[in-house]
């Protein structure tokens, strides 16, 4: 039985959300922010923001990174330098109305953002055991949301009446302080496995690299191709954008924390398979859409079934020797980014052609996925939380 009381009162669990809120408010921020500023002030183009959004993927593939720098900071402190880097890159944007100025400033936000999110991933599954994790990285999930919820509520409020370059401040300035609080923490480490330097690849984890290669690859057609066709097709507006995020987060911080529970009570396996069967449903209804209301619709309900893709991690624990772990999820982001710094380019070009196919190709990912999800295969649970640092 996993006792969260407890597990709240650690340093690890209170570094972890309050850094995991800030990166989320400064990167969300910007999310919602983006689209409008290229569309109105920077002018970009359906290929443009196809450009724009592979350089800010680019960072995800150099993820492997995190093993190098491994050997000059500790996990902790290079996990608080990276969201200062995150919530600079957010701040300075708005300064840079034009393509190139938002491939430099979007490819140093992003290597904040996700540099932060191999760590965060690596330390969550090494302080916690098999029956916590699914719990606390689920609680994570939903602290994101709230710091997105929080956020999208300040964009709300103050758009329109700020200039983009002050909005762009404020959502990054959240990343840059609570960044800089965190370095002068220090997480009890102590009775931790020690992590294997170096890159890890090994045979067995094959499941989990064909995975999140494509979950990289799905999360594109959400993140790029349909917010931009709520924008460039359907014309929302910056405050539309902001309502529908602000709905998006309100519903991901009230329904992230049963996640856990599920997947303690079902398995990883029907969690993943539900996800891709919905998938598959709303990459064909985009296809089909041609109203304004159904397209926010499916926007919410594709946002949703993010929730479930912390299943690829927690069966990833289940399976990995503990002392694999930070490398493998250095890997893990970089593996799933192989696929994903390619899909907004040619999906940017191929939109120029026809809108529908960028999510005809998110539908074929999903089909993929849902066959290699029947691969998952998981022996019982081993109670390990004594094991772990309190």
């Amino acid at each position: 039985m996993v006792n969260f009381s407890e597990i709240k009162t650690r340093p690890i669990y209170v570094y972890l959300m309050a850094l995991t809120f800030a990166q989320s408010a400064a990167f969300i921020g910007w999310n919602a922010l983006y689209t409008n500023f290229a569309v109105e002030m920077a002018h970009l183009t359906g290929r443009d923001n196809g450009i724009v959004q592979s350089v800010r993927e680019l960072p995800g593939l150099l993820s492997i990174g995190v093993v190098v720098l491994l050997l000059l900071f500790r996990e902790n402190t290079l996990c608080s330098i990276s969201v200062v880097v995150c919530g600079l890159g957010v701040m300075i944007t708005g300064w840079f109305p034009t393509l190139w100025g938002q491939v430099l400033w979007t490819l140093v936000l992003s290597f904040g953002f996700h540099y932060f999110e191999s760590i965060n991933q690596s330390l969550s599954l090494q302080f916690f055991s098999i029956q916590e994790a699914p719990i606390v990285i689920s609680r994570l999930r939903a602290v994101t949301a709230l710091g997105g919820l929080v956020m999208g509520a300040v964009i709300v409020l103050l758009a329109g009446r700020l200039d983009y370059r002050v909005l762009f401040g404020l959502a990054g300035s959240v990343a840059l302080f609570v960044g800089l609080w965190s370095i002068f923490r220090r997480p009890d480490a102590s009775g931790l496995p020690t992590q294997r330097r170096g890159v890890v690849v090994k045979k067995k984890y094959w499941l989990f690299y064909v995975l999140t290669a494509l979950s990289g690859a799905r999360r594109q057609i959400f993140n790029v191709f349909a917010i931009f066709l709520l924008v460039e097709r359907f014309r929302f507006s910056l405050f539309q954008m902001s309502l529908l995020l602000l709905a998006n987060n309100l519903i991901n911080w009230l329904l992230n924390p049963y996640i856990g529970l599920a997947i303690n009570a079902v398995g990883e396996k029907k969690l993943l398979t539900i996800k891709y069967v919905s998938v598959l449903v709303l990459c064909l209804a985009y296809t089909v859409c041609d109203s304004a209301p159904l397209a926010a619709a499916l926007y919410v309900i594709d946002q949703i079934s993010f929730c479930f893709t912390v299943s690829i991690r927690t069966y990833f624990q289940k399976v990995a020797d503990p002392k694999d772990i930070a490398p493998s999820m250095a890997m893990g982001v970089t593996v799933n980014h192989i696929v994903a710094v390619t899909v907004p380019f040619f999906g940017g070009i191929l939109w120029m052609r026809d809108w529908r196919i960028p999510f005809e190709m998110g539908a074929c990912f999903a089909v993929v996925s849902l066959v290699m999800t029947q691969f998952i295969k998981i022996s019982p649970p081993v109670d390990e939380s004594d094991d772990r640092p309190k």
